[in-house]
C-alpha cells in the first residue's frame, strides 16, 4: 500500500493533478508542489489563519488539512483574488487603509474577509460587530487590526455600492 496518492485539485481555476504523500498537508502541496507561495504559514497549528485558503468556498487552515482531503476540490488562494491585472476590491482596500504592515498575515486575512464578506447580506451596512467577527480568527502580530477593520469596512461598502 502506497502512501502516495494522485489527487486532482483545482486552484484559481486551474486544474492540477499532483501526486501526494497523504501525510502531507494542503498549504505544503500549494506552495511546494503547485507553487502557490502566497499561502503563508505561521504557526502550522490552525491558530493564527496565515494559512487560510477557501476550499469549495469555505476559509479552511491549509495547514490542518491534508492535501489528500482537497482531492476534487475547488482552492482560492490569495493569488486568485486579482482578475487580468485588476486588484480585488479587497486588495485595493487594504492598500489604501494600510492594512498591509509586514504583510506576513495578509493572505490568510484576505481570504478570511472574502468568505466572510460573500456570507453576509450585501445591500446592507456593515456592523462593527460583523466585522471583528469576520477577523476575529486571525492573528496580526503588528497589531495592524485597526487599519485593516477600516479596510474591511471599505471593502464591504466597494461592494454593496457596485450592486
Amino acid at each position: 500500500m502506497s502512501d502516495v496518492h494522485l489527487i486532482a485539485i483545482t486552484v484559481n481555476g486551474t486544474r492540477h493533478e499532483v501526486a501526494v504523500e497523504a501525510r502531507r498537508t494542503l498549504a505544503d502541496v500549494l506552495r511546494h508542489d503547485l507553487g502557490y507561495t502566497g499561502t503563508h504559514l505561521g504557526c502550522e497549528h490552525g491558530i493564527c489563519g496565515a494559512c487560510t485558503v477557501l476550499v469549495d468556498g469555505r476559509p479552511t487552515r491549509s495547514c490542518l488539512m491534508f492535501g489528500v482531503q482537497a482531492d476534487d476540490s475547488e482552492v482560492e488562494t490569495v493569488e486568485g483574488l486579482a482578475r487580468d491585472g485588476e486588484l480585488d476590491p479587497l486588495q485595493e482596500a487594504f492598500g489604501a487603509h494600510h492594512a498591509l504592515q509586514c504583510g506576513f498575515c495578509t493572505p490568510g486575512f484576505l481570504m478570511t474577509i472574502k468568505a466572510g464578506l460573500e456570507d453576509r447580506d450585501r445591500s446592507a451596512e456593515i456592523t462593527e460587530e460583523e466585522v471583528d467577527e469576520i477577523v476575529g480568527g486571525n492573528l496580526c502580530r503588528c497589531t495592524g487590526y485597526a487599519n485593516i477593520k477600516k479596510a474591511v469596512h471599505h471593502a464591504a461598502a466597494a461592494i454593496r455600492d457596485a450592486q
